[in-house]
């Protein structure tokens, strides 16, 4: 317990690349918030500590906007998440915060660090201290000797800079909670909560929606995937300790959907079917939606998830070629996603498939694979990434032989292909992308399927119409832009 009621502000950064005069489309993304901020500030609240967190980008706030309301609020400490394609926004804001509050100190945590903790420290001085894996206890260490005035040496799973500016690193150890110990996460500290907070437009049946994480890790190895945060070993709440967390959600501010961010939600069928009873026992009418693996759904099990509120399950079906999957070491094949998802399709919970384009091995056949297989599925909803190698996963050590390459660390948020196949260009690749989703998009059943959702949901046409109104605004603009250059004397 601190002394006094110190502070602490939690940042998510600025992570959305969107140009100039095309912030419309804000309206119609994904507007979820950082749980593992959520979770580092209710450990911190039980600590003692004053919290306040800030949504960069669901609050519209560019890296001046954050530095400003630090600077103002003139914290003792700033905690900010990373993932690799905020790496750059994070550090300018940091750079900000120390030139006009010195004595702030300033932590970082999150994927990218648990990832590249030692490059990141060494090229962005303005860093103070780095936490590698699950933070909670860590955090609580941590500011407990920051306070004291204590070493920081003997506390595991650290990244920090010395006095003269010298790094330090800890010994690293498997720091494993009992999720059932875990505060509940901060959802009153988020500014606007829950309104605010929406996923992508046409990715929920209603709201309010809020964000659980029922367990941590994923025992799999696709070598696509970074798992250097929760590691391989999945722990989970107690079902009824998440089933309490949806009444909370539910009753205390409305939430009629919930959105699990589990990596593999149903790493045990046994641990769904009791979350499931619950909700149905006690006649909680709320929808979610779930992240797992083709090789986890049975239709018993589809059907007790769908009694209890099932709405959407996301699949990591990734490509339509086997060969590819392979690659990717992917237990499941082709056959076994089509056959999840028309389990799915038989239960009436919508399947939502997750595809990359341009993964190592890709070629003009693999993708017509891809694109006969999306065209067959009974599925009304996909997401296509262009094939991004993250820092910290496999694939990324395969081509580049070092976790070591920052130069493209802000392209590295699955809209922009880093790096191509032998054989098919960038340019190749991009056209791909687009004949994909047009292939896909252009089924009159897909269409049918978000006529109907406007209907029952009129936010989502709301949504749209604005995005819509903002393009055509911008066209509008550029054109008198045009006009004017024409006309203007050379």
């Amino acid at each position: 317990m601190p002394t006094s009621a110190r502070s602490i502000i939690f940042i998510n950064p600025p992570y959305e690349r969107i140009s100039p005069g095309y912030e419309f489309i804000r309206v119609m993304t994904s507007k979820i918030p950082s749980l593992g901020l959520l979770h580092l500030a209710g450990q911190a609240r039980r600590d003692g500590y004053r919290c306040s967190i800030i949504e960069s980008d669901v609050q519209g706030l560019g890296a001046d906007d954050v530095i400003a309301r630090v600077v103002r609020a003139k914290p003792d400490y700033v905690a900010i998440t990373l993932f690799t394609v905020g790496v750059w926004q994070a550090s300018q804001v940091a750079r900000g915060i120390k030139a006009r509050c010195p004595g702030t100190k300033i932590l970082i945590g999150g994927p990218h660090v648990s990832s590249l903790g030692d490059e990141t420290m060494q090229r962005f001085g303005e860093f103070d201290l780095a936490v590698i894996g699950e933070g909670e206890v860590i955090f609580s260490q941590v500011l407990a000797a920051m306070d004291a005035g204590g070493p920081l040496k003997n506390i595991p799973n650290l990244i920090y800079r010395e006095g003269d500016g010298q790094i330090t690193a800890t010994r690293r150890e498997s720091i494993r909670v009992p999720m059932d110990d875990l505060p509940l996460p901060a959802w009153d500290l988020l500014p606007g909560f829950p309104r605010a907070y929406l996923p992508a437009v046409y990715d929920y049946p209603r709201g309010p929606v809020g964000t659980i994480a029922a367990s941590r890790g994923c025992p799999f190895h696709c070598k696509f995937c970074d798992t250097s945060t929760f590691g391989a070993a999945v722990r989970a709440y107690t079902p009824r300790a998440v089933f309490e967390q949806i009444q909370l959600l539910n009753h205390r501010w409305g939430i009629r959907h919930i959105v699990f961010v589990d990596d593999l939600f149903i790493a045990s069928p046994k641990r769904t079917t009791e979350l499931c009873r619950l909700i149905i026992d006690h006649g909680l009418k709320i929808t979610w939606s779930c992240n797992t693996r083709v090789d986890c759904v049975k239709p018993e099990l589809l059907k007790v998830m769908k009694r209890a509120g099932c709405w959407e399950i996301e699949f990591g079906l990734e490509t339509g070629a086997n060969e590819l999957l392979e690659r990717m070491d992917k237990h499941a094949r082709v056959e076994r996603g089509e056959q999840a998802v028309r389990w799915c399709h038989e239960a009436q919970i919508r399947s939502k498939g997750l595809f990359m384009l341009g993964y190592p091995g890709e070629t003009p056949a693999t993708i017509e694979k891809t694109k006969q297989f999306v065209g067959r599925l009974p599925m009304t909803v996909m997401n296509l990434t262009k094939f991004t190698p993250y820092p910290g996963s496999p694939i990324y050590r395969d081509l580049y032989g070092t976790n070591i390459r920052s130069d493209h660390w802000e392209k590295m948020n699955g809209m922009n292909f880093v790096w191509s196949p032998e054989g098919i260009s960038v340019e190749e690749l991009d056209r791909e992308y687009r004949s994909v989703l047009m292939s896909f998009y252009g089924r009159k059943t897909v269409r049918r399927h978000y006529v109907k959702m406007s209907v029952e949901n009129p936010m989502h046409l709301w949504r749209l119409s604005q995005g819509g109104l903002g393009l055509a605004l911008s066209k509008t603009r550029s054109a008198l832009s045009a006009f004017r250059n024409r006309l203007a004397p050379v």
